[in-house]
């Protein structure tokens, strides 16, 4: 079964909604080395109306221009894309398709598909937040910044129950950024130093 991977930027606050401000002056190669590696473990991603529009605007245009992120472009050009959105949409960016029906039950679809590996949300909170309060994320891969947004759209809304989070991976980068890995579970309960220290690199 396909896994569904969210994949976020986000400050020590809990601030999901990207200000360039707060995010740029940490983005290096390390960053950028996950986000590859997060594209990577997917052939689908399924994205929110707006993530669609950044996203349709900047990359189309930046294959074109063959400079050096015209392979990455190509490659998010080169995947499906699944969009969820309320209204009709006419698609200028290939590979891009709508939403078939319900959100819950075209994700169960997607992860149960034998041709699919894996099944990528970038950014798209709302849609994170549904498919966080049905149990169909798999792994939640937060990009913590140092640095208290204090205004913007969080990731966790408000709600009647917690969610439990499992580490299964973290990563510290230079600049202060931490990349953690979670896997949602049902059981409250924490993973130990001891049993991620080895997915942590030397000399992170």
């Amino acid at each position: 079964m396909a896994k569904v991977i969210s994949t976020l930027f986000i400050s020590a606050d809990g601030v999901a909604e990207i200000d360039p401000d707060w995010h740029m002056p940490y983005f290096d190669e390390n960053m950028g080395r996950a986000v590859g590696e997060d594209y990577d473990a997917a052939d689908v991603l399924l994205i929110g109306r707006e993530t669609y529009d950044s996203f349709a605007g900047a990359w189309p245009d930046r294959e074109a221009a063959g400079g050096d992120d015209a392979p990455f472009a190509k490659q998010l050009g080169d995947m499906r894309k699944v969009v969820v959105s309320r209204q009709p949409l006419e698609f200028s960016w290939r590979n891009s398709e709508l939403v078939d029906g319900d959100l819950l039950d075209a994700v169960a679809a997607l992860k149960a598909d034998v041709g699919i590996r894996g099944i990528l949300v970038p950014g798209s909170i709302s849609v994170v937040q549904q498919l966080l309060a049905a149990g169909l994320v798999d792994e939640l891969r937060l990009l913590v910044h140092p640095v208290a947004a204090r205004k913007g759209r969080r990731l966790f809304d408000e709600g009647d129950a917690p969610y439990h989070l499992r580490v299964t991976a973290t990563e510290a980068y230079p600049t202060g950024v931490l990349r953690v890995i979670y896997a949602p579970t049902t059981t409250p309960g924490k993973v130990g130093y001891d049993e991620v220290k080895d997915q942590v690199p030397a000399g992170r």
